[in-house]
């Protein structure tokens, strides 16, 4: 290996992390591996590179939070592509709005931003699926992840459609994507060789003919880095670690990148919420960068996880662990977009490292936010007003059978009352309300591995409705091929099987159509849509306050902005400032449990650590 004179070193390798918006990123450029160093144009590049998600970020702000990238003293921006997003229904595209990668990118160009693209057809990312479409479960026989004849067909269907938005983007085509990921952490799931080489060579076909890369944790860095491919390190950053193990894997040679490489961690419902002090993280971030590796910020800016997307973790050893909705992440740059301490923390170890004489961009000032007084919702629905035309079954069908990818479904049935017994539903998936003659009676919950309870009935003919939500298809690990959602079993009742179902579609995918009437007429326990209207002095971001709540969906102004759930840690839903007006603003709130609650206000912070 090469040594450099450390002054003059450092001087090459950072000059274009802080000027990369003066290269001319309209013309073609040439990106490699040297022996220990990325080569950009034939010299030393050191990526310092940062994640941001497009789906969670309003496209209002894409701009404004890599402005707040190139300040923090990034050259780089590392995105997933999340195939569920482009590809909700087998065949059917979407590009459009907060789905247009391709825009994402070419504003990344215009702010003098490099990419790292990660269109791998798995992403894990705490996303729903872990990015898979629902309806690959539909296709008896496909196993995601291998070689199977039609998950690689869907697969290349994805890939082809991705390479059309943004092959042409490569920096070898006059764009800004310097690498592109081949698969997403196998090695923490399979050692397929076979299966890596036909991942790189649908890539290839697919028009991306640059830099080709794999990523994988130091344990599973071996069985899933493909030769021939550069193989980079996740979650670890002593520069002896990284070399040795990026070496070992890449015939005695660099380069050295970490893919990912964590300032803190993700939430799920009930548990704590998770902080890292940056002064945890900026000595080994000063330590990675003198000694010329290059990283990737997971995440960088998290944003908001909005509508059904959350994922969740599960495995035999622990219990079922929907995400939360907000993504803060406790990263650098907070959920809406502000510069944090650890922001500044990290900044000031970039800075240091620039070559003499120079500065980075000026810190963006904090948005406004807003506190918002409370709002009366004066209109409701209730749930069992709002239904559908039902799909009629002998036995309860899953979500997938139903053709429906996220929400919510109502299983009817009706049987002879008089009796007490024990009701069992049977690997319910995920959380599920249980309605005797419209009233509730009781709450199941995958997480409590609550799929039980006793019944009293009263006489005659009873009409018996569970309400069924999914929480989140599995992100990680080997319950991906266990994915289904709703009810995926059968119902007894006293020991025996219960059929004659109707099942009602409830995926809202908007609430456009919803038959609103005055709240006054809505009472009982059946869950609630209600809706309300609000005015603001100045439009800035706000976070609705829903601890008196207890759990649901919130829409304002159509933008599903997420779930929120009383248990904590999540009190608050984020509502940007992109999404508001100063005039009739509308909110809808989906109340599941708490059905008498009418109001709701606005905080100008965040409660994200509050456990009930």
């Amino acid at each position: 290996m090469k040594k450099y004179v450390p002054q003059l070193f450092m001087a090459l390798v950072f000059f274009p992390c802080l000027f990369a918006q003066t290269y001319a990123q309209s013309k073609k450029h040439s990106f490699a591996l040297g022996d220990s160093a990325f080569l950009l144009d034939g010299s030393p590049f050191q990526m310092i590179s940062g994640e941001i998600h497009y789906p969670r970020v309003p496209r209002e702000a894409w701009r404004a939070r890599m402005k707040m990238a190139k300040a923090m003293g990034l050259n780089t921006i590392g995105t997933y592509v999340f195939w569920n997003v482009h590809e909700p229904q087998k065949g059917v595209y979407d590009f459009t709005g907060n789905n247009d990668i391709k825009a994402f990118v070419q504003i990344a160009q215009e702010e003098g931003l490099w990419v790292i693209l990660r269109p791998s057809p798995y992403v894990c990312a705490e996303w729903e699926f872990g990015g898979y479409p629902y309806w690959l479960q539909n296709e008896k026989g496909l196993v995601v992840r291998s070689k199977e004849a039609q998950y690689l067909q869907e697969y290349k269907n994805y890939i082809t459609a991705i390479g059309k938005q943004l092959a042409p983007l490569q920096v070898n085509h006059g764009g800004n994507i310097l690498m592109v990921q081949v698969e997403n952490e196998y090695g923490s799931y399979g050692s397929d060789k076979e299966y890596l080489d036909i991942n790189r060579k649908m890539f290839i076909e697919a028009g991306f003919d640059g830099l080709l890369y794999t990523c994988d944790p130091k344990p599973d860095i071996a069985k899933g880095h493909l030769p021939g491919l550069m193989p980079a390190i996740n979650g670890v950053d002593d520069p002896a670690t990284v070399k040795q193990f990026v070496r070992q894997n890449n015939n005695g040679k660099g380069p050295f990148y970490v893919a990912e490489w964590y300032p803190a961690w993700f939430d799920w419902w009930g548990t704590q919420h998770h902080t890292v002090p940056a002064a945890q993280y900026t000595g080994r971030l000063d330590t990675a960068l003198a000694a010329g590796i290059s990283i990737n910020m997971y995440m960088f800016h998290g944003g908001t996880t909005r509508g059904f997307m959350n994922g969740a973790n599960f495995n035999d050893r622990n219990p079922y662990e929907p995400q939360v909705s907000s993504y803060d992440y406790d990263a650098p740059l907070d959920e809406a977009g502000n510069a944090t301490d650890k922001f500044m923390q990290f900044r000031a170890v970039i800075q240091k490292h620039l070559p003499a004489g120079t500065t980075l961009p000026a810190v963006p000032p904090a948005k406004p936010s807003i506190a918002v007084a409370p709002v009366t919702l004066t209109q409701a629905a209730s749930i069992f007003s709002v239904l559908p035309k039902a799909v009629a079954s002998a036995t309860p069908l899953t979500f997938e059978a139903l053709h429906q990818a996220y929400g919510f479904v109502l299983y009817r049935t009706v049987v002879q009352g008089g009796r007490t017994g024990l009701l069992q539903v049977k690997d319910v998936r995920d959380y599920a309300l249980v309605f005797v003659n419209g009233q509730r009676v009781g709450i199941l919950d995958r997480r409590l591995y609550q799929d039980s309870l006793a019944l009293q009935l009263p006489e005659g003919k009873v009409t018996l409705d569970i309400l069924v939500e999914n929480l989140g298809r599995v992100n990680f690990g080997p319950y991906l091929l266990k994915n289904n959602k709703g009810i995926t079993s059968q119902v007894l009742f006293a020991g025996q099987p219960l059929t004659g179902w109707q099942q009602y579609s409830l995926p809202f995918n908007t609430i456009n159509n919803i038959p609103f009437a005055p709240a006054a007429t809505v009472t009982g326990t059946a869950p609630v849509l209600r809706k309300g209207s609000f005015n603001l002095p100045q439009v800035a971001d706000t976070y609705l306050d829903m601890g008196t709540w207890g759990k649901g969906v919130v829409w304002v102004n159509g933008h599903n902005l997420g779930r929120y759930w009383g248990i904590g840690p999540q009190q608050t839903i984020y509502v940007p400032a992109e999404w508001l007006k100063k005039t009739n603003n509308q909110v809808v709130v989906f109340e599941l449990v708490n059905t008498s609650q009418t109001t709701v206000a606005g905080l100008p912070k965040p409660i994200l650590g509050v456990l009930k």
